[in-house]
C-alpha cells in the first residue's frame, strides 16, 4: 500500500503543475491579445461615423470604381456633426430670441415714448416699437428660421407700411452661413395703442430695404456680352490667396497631387479622392496644392460629354475651405516654385512619390519643402483615394467639415425655400435610367407613376400644401396630376434664379472671365438636395414610394 501511494504521488504533483502552467499560459496569451488590440485600434472617423449612409455610399467599390448615385449629393454641411466645428469669432452672432425681444421692450419703456393712439395713426418706421413688433411676428411665424440681426425699418409704399431687412439661418443647415431677406409689413393699432402686423408680404417684397447695388466704375464687356452691374453677396470671398514673397514660399511645406485617373470621373468619386489628399496634407501638417479646374463628368451634362475647365468655386465654398484648411491654388504654387528656382543653384527640396503604396506614415518625417505625388500608373492604380486605403485608413480622416456647397448655389436654395415661406413638404422621385432598368428595379417605374404617386402622397401629406418635387424626371408635365391636390413646385419653376438677369449669373460670369456659366446637372441636383432637406415632411423614393432597393434587387 505504501509503495502504491509513493508511486502515485509524483503523478498528482505533476498534474497540478501542468494545470497551473496551462492557466498561466492562457492568462499571458489573453494579456498579449488585449495589448495588441489596444495598440492597433483606431477610433472611426467621427465625420463618417455620424453619417453611416454617407460612408456606405463612398466605401462600396467594385473593381476600384464607384457606383454613381446622382440623386442625392451630400457635403460637409449635410453631415450631422458629433462635435460641430467652432464658429469663427467674426461670424458669431447671438440669435434673436423671445428673451432678447423682451430686453428690447424694457429699453423702450425706459425711453418713455408716447403711446397716444393719435400719434400712431401714421406709422413711424424708425420707431423701435415697429422693429420689436416685426421681430415677435417673425419669431412666431417662421419656426425653422434662426434670426440673427435686423436693420432699422424703412418706409414702404404707403403710410401704414414699413420695409424690414434681416439676416438669418435655417435651423436645418449645419453651416454658420448667413442669408438675407427683406419684406413689406402693413401695420395696425392693437390694444393699449400698440402696433400689430396686419399683413406680411412675401419673400423679398420689401424692396426699399434691400441692399444697394454695387455699381462698378466701369462696365465690363466681352464681345457682344454686356454684364449687368451685380448685386453681389458681400459675404462671399472666394478670391485666390497669393503666396507672397519668395521667402514665404521657401518657408512653407507643401503636398502636391498631380492629376490622376480621378479626373472626369463622377463627382462622388472626385470628392472621395480630393478629401483623401486634403486629409493626408492635414496629417502631414502641410499646405495642400489644389487644382481649381474641375472636369464635370458626362453624367451631369445634357450633351453626355465630359466638360473640362469648370471652376471648383461654382460648386463648393472655397472661402470656407480656406478658413478651415491650409490650401494654395496650383498655378499660384507653380509660379512661386518656378520663381524660387530661377537662377539659384540650391533648388527647392522635392520628394517625388510615384506610387500610392508609399504611405502617409512613411512621409511623416520627410523634411522636403514639396512632397509631389504622381499618379502615372494605369487605372485603378492612379486614383488619388488609393493613398488612403489599407493601413493609412487608420490615420487619415477625410475632413468632410471642410467641404460645403457653394454659397451661390445655397442662395438659390434659400430663394426657393423663401418663396414658399419655409412652409412646404417635399418628395424625392428617382426615375431616369433606374426606372428603365427593370432587372434591377422591377417596380420603380410603376411605383413612381403619376397615379401611384398621388395615391401614396395622400397618405402622408395634407392636401393643398406646398409640395416641392426633387427629381431627375426630364418631362416637366409628368407630375401634372398631383396639381389636383397640391401646390406643386419643381426646380424649373425657378429658372429666373439662374437666368441671364440673375445674381448667380452675374457672379459666376465674372468668376469665369466674363464667359457665361451653364446651370448644369450637378448644380441642379445640389439645389434639389438642399431644398429637399428643408421640407417639413420628406418622402423618399426608396423608403416610402417603392419596395425596390436603392442599389438594385437583393441589395436592401
Amino acid at each position: 500500500m505504501k509503495e502504491s501511494e509513493l508511486s502515485t504521488e509524483p503523478i498528482g504533483q505533476n498534474l497540478i503543475k501542468l494545470i497551473s502552467n496551462l492557466c498561466f499560459s492562457v492568462f499571458v496569451f489573453s494579456v498579449l491579445i488585449f495589448t495588441v488590440i489596444a495598440i492597433t485600434y483606431q477610433p472611426p472617423d467621427p465625420w463618417l461615423e455620424s453619417a453611416p449612409a454617407l460612408t456606405k455610399l463612398f466605401t462600396q467599390t467594385e473593381n476600384a470604381t464607384f457606383k454613381n448615385d446622382d440623386s442625392i449629393l451630400k457635403t460637409g454641411e449635410d453631415v450631422v456633426l458629433v462635435a460641430s466645428p467652432e464658429v469663427p469669432p467674426a461670424l458669431a452672432v447671438n440669435p434673436i430670441t423671445e428673451t432678447v425681444i423682451k430686453k428690447s421692450e424694457e429699453k423702450i419703456l425706459n425711453l418713455n415714448l408716447k403711446s397716444d393712439c393719435e400719434d400712431l395713426k401714421f406709422v413711424n418706421c424708425s420707431d423701435p416699437r415697429v422693429l420689436v413688433t416685426v421681430e415677435r411676428f417673425n419669431l412666431k411665424t417662421f419656426k425653422f428660421i434662426v434670426f440673427l440681426e435686423y436693420q432699422t425699418p424703412v418706409n414702404g409704399s404707403k403710410l401704414d407700411e414699413c420695409d424690414v431687412a434681416w439676416r438669418f439661418r435655417n435651423k436645418k443647415e449645419k453651416s454658420w452661413r448667413k442669408y438675407r431677406d427683406f419684406r413689406r409689413f402693413k401695420f395696425g393699432i392693437g390694444e393699449n395703442c400698440t402696433y400689430n402686423v396686419v399683413h406680411a408680404g412675401g419673400w423679398h417684397s420689401g424692396i426699399n430695404a434691400r441692399r444697394p447695388r454695387n455699381r462698378p466704375n466701369t462696365t465690363r464687356s466681352s464681345g457682344n456680352l454686356r454684364l449687368a452691374p451685380p448685386v453681389g453677396d458681400e459675404e462671399i470671398n472666394d478670391t485666390i490667396p497669393t503666396l507672397g514673397s519668395e521667402m514665404n514660399f521657401r518657408k512653407g511645406k507643401y503636398l502636391y497631387y498631380a492629376r490622376g485617373g480621378d479626373y472626369c470621373k463622377g463627382m462622388n468619386h472626385y470628392l472621395w479622392s480630393f478629401l483623401c489628399g486634403l486629409g493626408e496634407a492635414m496629417y502631414l501638417n502641410r499646405t495642400f496644392v489644389m487644382d481649381l479646374s474641375v472636369c464635370l463628368s458626362a453624367t451631369y451634362n445634357p450633351s453626355n460629354r465630359d466638360e473640362e475647365g469648370k471652376d471648383f468655386r461654382f460648386y463648393f465654398d472655397f472661402e470656407h475651405l480656406k478658413e478651415v484648411a491650409s490650401v494654395v491654388e496650383e498655378s499660384e504654387f507653380l509660379r512661386g516654385w518656378k520663381k524660387w528656382n530661377r537662377g539659384r543653384k540650391r533648388k527647392v527640396p522635392v520628394k517625388k512619390v510615384t506610387t500610392y503604396k508609399v504611405t502617409p506614415m512613411q512621409l511623416k518625417k520627410d523634411k522636403s519643402t514639396i512632397i509631389w505625388r504622381q499618379f502615372d500608373a494605369p487605372e485603378p492604380e492612379n486614383y488619388w483615394y488609393r493613398v488612403c486605403e489599407g493601413q493609412a485608413a487608420k490615420y487619415i480622416q477625410r475632413p468632410w467639415h471642410a467641404l460645403w456647397k457653394s454659397k451661390r448655389l445655397m442662395n438659390i436654395v434659400t430663394e426657393i425655400s423663401g418663396q414658399m415661406d419655409w412652409d412646404f413638404d417635399a418628395v424625392h422621385v428617382v426615375r431616369g435610367e433606374k426606372a428603365q432598368n427593370k432587372e434591377l428595379w422591377p417596380h420603380l417605374d410603376a411605383d413612381t407613376s403619376p397615379d401611384a404617386l398621388l395615391t401614396k402622397l395622400k397618405e402622408m401629406i395634407q392636401p393643398w400644401r406646398n409640395l416641392y418635387i426633387a427629381t431627375n424626371e426630364p418631362f416637366y408635365n409628368y407630375f401634372d396630376k398631383l396639381r389636383s391636390q397640391y401646390k406643386v413646385h419643381l426646380l424649373d419653376d425657378y429658372m429666373e434664379l439662374w437666368s441671364n438677369k440673375s445674381e448667380w449669373y452675374n457672379e459666376t460670369t465674372l468668376l469665369n472671365d466674363a464667359k457665361p456659366v451653364e446651370f448644369d446637372g450637378y448644380m441642379r441636383v445640389a439645389v434639389d438636395t438642399e431644398v429637399l432637406y428643408r421640407a417639413k415632411t420628406r418622402v423618399e423614393t426608396f423608403y416610402n414610394l417603392t419596395k425596390d432597393c436603392k442599389d438594385g434587387i437583393n441589395t436592401c
